[in-house]
């Protein structure tokens, strides 16, 4: 009994490194993409570059985070509770790596547009979506580390608000080019970048989920309806 003990307070250490690990990644994400969105705003190429280099610190913990995974079920036997969180944080991993992408790919762009002519209020409005989303995944995180499923629910719901704002910035985009073609290229970089953010909420949506997966042991059942309707631009009936 007392080897027992012994051996479930050690997966228990071993498992709470690992999410000290997840917590790092997520501080790092956060950071990223919200020196990613200031980098755009206020055309600093030097805090682009920091954040494109920072990504290797994620790409690092992500790979820590898999290989004392797969430590902990080879070594420790976790019982299907324990191996629910171990897998889920596998998944975690993945998406907030999957995060750090897109914050340096939103950064790479934020370069390149640094040498163009700004559109009116575009950056503003990228700056707002990005701070939604970096608190999104806020708390996605907390209710991780809290296991709260009520939270992680809330969460999961306000990714419908990241898609309108997406939406919307989309057609103002598509305006500005239509209006002067010379627009074109700046508005297209400004897309994928709203797009990489858009994105970033899929990933604290999936986060979420992965919550209610480790509280409840099931997915959610309910269908989230995706609010991107870009795609249906210009599609006649």
């Amino acid at each position: 009994m007392a080897n027992e003990s012994h051996i479930l307070s050690a997966f228990d250490r071993d498992l709470e490194a690992v999410q000290a690990m997840i917590m790092k990644m997520g501080g790092l994400v956060e950071a990223s993409i919200n020196d990613a969105a200031r980098a755009l705003e206020t055309r600093d190429d030097e805090l682009a570059e920091q954040v494109r280099l920072a990504d290797s610190a994620i790409d690092a913990l992500e790979e820590q985070v898999n290989s004392e995974c797969a430590r902990l079920i080879a070594l420790r036997s976790p019982t299907a509770g324990d191996l629910r969180t171990v897998l889920t944080v596998i998944k975690v991993a993945g998406s907030l790596e999957r995060c750090g992408d897109f914050a340096k790919n939103l950064a790479k762009r934020a370069t390149v547009l640094s040498q163009m002519a700004q559109i009116p209020g575009a950056t503003l409005a990228i700056r707002r979506m990005a701070r939604t989303v970096e608190l999104q995944l806020k708390d996605a995180l907390d209710a991780y580390i809290q296991r709260d499923e009520h939270l992680a629910r809330e969460v999961r719901q306000r990714d419908a608000e990241v898609d309108q704002m997406y939406n919307a910035l989309f057609r103002e985009f598509l305006t500005h080019m239509m209006e002067d073609p010379r627009n074109i290229t700046a508005c297209m970089h400004l897309h994928f970048i709203a797009k990489n953010i858009e994105r970033v909420g899929d990933h604290a949506t999936t986060v979420a989920e992965q919550v209610i997966y480790l509280v409840t042991g099931s997915m959610p059942e309910e269908v989230r309806q995706k609010g991107d309707t870009t795609a249906f631009v210009g599609a006649t009936e």
